[in-house]
């Protein structure tokens, strides 16, 4: 690898970036953080109950400092937070900083693996519409992304490989 920037996930809560972002840390040999777990640590609970107990609002504005500071970082694998890179200042400190890969599925791959997931709060009693709209908005931004992956049939240590092809040619 030539290149000393960060490796940043970005896509639709459960489009795999923790899992794959991990992984990828492993088979490269880099630090992982996935910015969601950071977050929870720091507050001492789950994203889900930082929505309920101080809402949206507190969340984004934790989650802007808290991408902005691990984005600091070099070399390293980083997983954002499916709503991250639609914040006009984290996804500015990605392009220009780090290289992006957007791990693409279809719409339906996304609605079963998030509708009514009590881990994501974005999604706890939501509409198909209302998810349908959320991945129609949130896909203009991804598509800004350095890199996209279609990984709608590949296996996860196919989507590894690709991502790490595409950063030892960066």
């Amino acid at each position: 690898m030539k290149s000393d920037k960060s490796l940043v996930l970005i896509g639709m809560m459960g489009s795999g970036k923790s899992t794959i972002g991990f992984l990828l840390s492993k088979k490269i040999n880099l630090e992982f953080v996935d910015v969601d777990n950071y977050i929870e640590n720091k507050e001492g609970m789950k994203i889900r109950e930082i929505f309920e107990i101080k809402g949206e609002e507190y969340f984004r504005k934790t989650e802007l400092k808290n991408s902005l500071k691990i984005l600091d970082k070099k070399k390293t694998v980083i997983s954002l937070g499916g709503g991250a890179f639609v914040n006009e200042d984290i996804r500015k400190k990605v392009l220009s900083n780090h290289i992006s890969i957007w791990l693409n599925w279809s719409s339906s791959t996304i609605k079963k693996r998030i509708i009514n997931s009590k881990k994501r709060p974005l999604a706890i009693n939501i509409s198909e519409k209302k998810i349908n709209k959320m991945i129609i908005e949130r896909s203009k931004k991804y598509t800004l992304a350095n890199y996209k992956i279609d990984c709608e049939n590949l296996s996860k240590n196919e989507i590894v490989m690709k991502i790490k092809n595409f950063y030892e040619n960066c």
